[in-house]
């Protein structure tokens, strides 16, 4: 029998307790969570259209029973100098960060797992008694804290600020929504995750943010200001917050996904910059890819490990370079401000460097459509 410790009760770690517990009914399988039972930050978790796959491939009953509680939709729109500009055939699920949290520790307890929540583990030492450690505690890890010589991370900042709201405006696509105001510049990501909730992430340069003063106000202060900014898209509703401070996002990476019996899954690994909503799903495919290796060599962490890193080590890094591409639009997007709405859509579409003109036009062909013809417009004079 093994004896498997995995910290941290976001989506990684749940999943990983209950697939591994669902599999391996033998085995013991504690998770250790710090905050209580039901305690959640954040809003919504979007997917893209397709994410959804690489789970119903391998597990179809929890993807089934995550998609029932999705909201959908088939369009982004870019909002530009007053101007909606729709890019079609973009599709994306969401769901709200709880409502999926509380789904995962339901699968996780009924596979036995034994979940305990308000328990903080204050040194890895705690842990000697288990065999295998799994380290889902997300960006502020204690084991990669603990060995980060050992696993080689390295973890650097943008310079640029979010803050992540909610809403109860119920917006019909993921959004875009670009601003100009006495303040500087600023960009809203918005999207529904419910009938009656919508995720409000407000992002800005430093300059920006310190001519908005937001350095000097408080909490309450602060949201009141991003409802002053993003008045026209909030249409009277207010923002909703939720540990909703002002961050700047880390770039974590580690060059030795192990050590010892310790690996690390998810936000403790590596991040993925939420412009391109892969966070989620990337927690919840180390964890397959995990979970495989260590059932290809059972009684052998060593190894399984090896095996995880190198099969899944690749795609990571593909991810994260487009995630990086993506991050830097946005770290310039008050220079994409001086184009016009439907050029900046384009920009905007097109960021990543993984989108050409030929698959976007068979993704997006009502708005290839409309940018082909602007572009043929003759300059006025």
């Amino acid at each position: 029998m093994k004896r498997i410790a995995v910290l941290g009760g976001g989506p990684g770690g749940l999943y990983f307790a209950y697939l591994w517990k669902s599999r391996h009914p033998a085995d013991s399988v504690t998770l250790f969570e710090q905050n209580p039972e039901g305690a959640t930050f954040g809003f919504g978790v979007v997917f893209s259209d397709r994410a959804m796959d690489f789970l119903r491939a391998d597990d179809p009953e929890t993807a089934d029973r995550i998609t029932e509680k999705m909201e959908t939709w088939s369009d982004i729109t870019l909002v530009h100098h007053g101007q909606r500009v729709t890019i079609d055939g973009v599709g994306f699920s969401a769901i709200g960060r709880l409502e999926l949290i509380l789904l995962m520790q339901e699968r996780a307890r009924d596979a036995g797992v034994d979940l305990r929540f308000g328990t903080v583990i204050g040194s890895v030492a705690e842990l000697a008694d288990y065999d295998v450690i799994v380290a889902a505690d997300g960006v502020n890890s204690l084991v990669r804290r603990s060995f980060e010589g050992d696993f080689q991370t390295s973890i650097s900042y943008l310079d640029e600020k979010f803050a992540w709201f909610g809403t109860t405006k119920r917006f019909e696509t993921l959004t875009q929504t670009f601003v100009t105001c006495e303040h500087g510049t600023f960009n809203a990501h918005h999207y529904r995750y419910s009938p009656t909730m919508s995720t409000f992430i407000v992002e800005c340069d430093r300059a920006s943010w310190l001519k908005a003063g937001f350095d000097q106000l408080g909490p309450d202060e602060a949201k009141t200001r991003c409802e002053e900014i993003f008045a026209e898209a909030l249409d009277g509703h207010g923002l909703v917050a939720n540990k909703s401070n002002w961050r700047n996002f880390p770039w974590i990476w580690n060059d030795r996904w192990s050590h010892r019996n310790m690996v690390l899954i998810g936000d403790a690994l590596h991040t993925a910059h939420y412009s391109i909503g892969s966070g989620t799903r990337l927690a919840l495919e180390d964890v397959q890819a995990l979970v495989a290796a260590l059932e290809a060599h059972p009684g052998d962490p060593g190894a399984a490990f090896a095996e995880y890193e190198a099969t899944r080590r690749p795609i990571v890094e593909k991810l994260v370079r487009a995630a990086k591409t993506s991050a830097a639009w946005y770290a310039d997007f008050p220079a994409h401000m001086q184009l016009a709405p439907l050029d900046m859509a384009y920009s905007y579409i097109t960021r990543s460097g993984r989108i050409d003109d030929q698959r976007l036009t068979a993704m997006s062909p009502r708005f290839m459509a409309e940018y082909g013809a602007a572009r043929t417009v003759p300059a006025a004079g």
